[in-house]
């Protein structure tokens, strides 16, 4: 297939879904966290704003965000995994999410969970009935603990870095530097048997790899999003009540609605 160079920017602030979905996971992938092993190639479509099969191929490798992609595609008739607004309800969130569904959800938690968690799925499971929605916090919060992905190290400090560095969080820029933003947000903390957002606080954040960057400019003012140490994007208000609003459903969902809830069984 021949690439495609799509415009960097579609509309203000609009990049095409296969380039917002490379913003988002570039981040774990630096990290071999989740994705192939070249990070590199990842970075270069995103940083070059090139759509083709390779990307796609890419984006199909990504074992956790992939399949909520096709589950949000298949359960509200969206034709391709990557359109821009089913990239954007698993990392920010929106409206498609609502219209989801539990059970669709949960076969999906069934057919990719059930065999890998054995009798702890049962607990995995509690959160699609608990009101949980295919949205990155979703996996973050109440999936992540289940599967392992916290790793056997479950010291406290360690499993929160984890859990505030693997949620998709948001932040308003103070400082634009060459390479970096500083960045006001709040952190996830764990206090009284409860996930919580703190106070804000002073973060630095990476925003090129090289010199090169995925998201073109930044201003002083600008809300961001972030997943691990990285700049994602900036968010519109839209999108920025609708990252804080499904961030706080799940935040919710494990501090009150489950009996077994995996992420505080993992602090301890």
């Amino acid at each position: 297939m021949t690439a495609t160079r799509m415009p960097p920017e579609l509309a203000p602030g609009v990049v095409a879904g296969p380039i917002m979905f490379v913003r988002y996971a570039f981040p774990p992938n630096y990290h071999g966290a989740c994705g192939p092993p070249d990070s590199q190639s990842l970075f270069e479509y995103g940083a070059g704003a090139v759509v083709d099969a390779g990307l796609r191929d890419l984006a199909r490798q990504f074992a956790g965000a992939w399949p909520y992609l096709e589950l949000i595609a298949s359960a509200t008739g969206v034709a391709d995994p990557l359109d821009r607004r089913v990239v954007e309800a698993y990392w920010v969130g929106n409206r498609l999410l609502d219209a989801v569904g539990a059970r669709p959800l949960g076969d999906s938690m069934d057919e990719r969970f059930r065999l890998r968690t054995g009798r702890q799925f049962v607990n995995l499971a509690e959160a699609v009935v608990a009101g949980g929605m295919p949205h990155h916090s979703y996996h973050v919060f109440c999936i992540y603990p289940w599967v392992g992905l916290l790793g056997d190290d479950r010291r406290y400090e360690q499993a929160l870095m984890v859990l505030d560095r693997c949620r998709v969080r948001w932040g308003q820029v103070r400082q634009v530097r060459d390479d970096q933003l500083v960045v006001e947000s709040r952190p996830l903390l764990f206090e009284h048997g409860r996930l919580l957002l703190g106070a804000p606080r002073i973060e630095t954040v990476e925003r090129t790899l090289n010199g090169v960057g995925l998201v073109p400019e930044f201003a002083v003012g600008d809300w961001v999003s972030m997943h691990w140490e990285w700049v994602c994007d900036r968010l519109t208000p839209r999108q920025l009540s609708a990252l804080r609003h499904y961030t706080r459903l799940h935040l919710d969902v494990v501090n009150d609605r489950l009996d077994h809830p995996g992420a505080i069984t993992a602090l301890g």
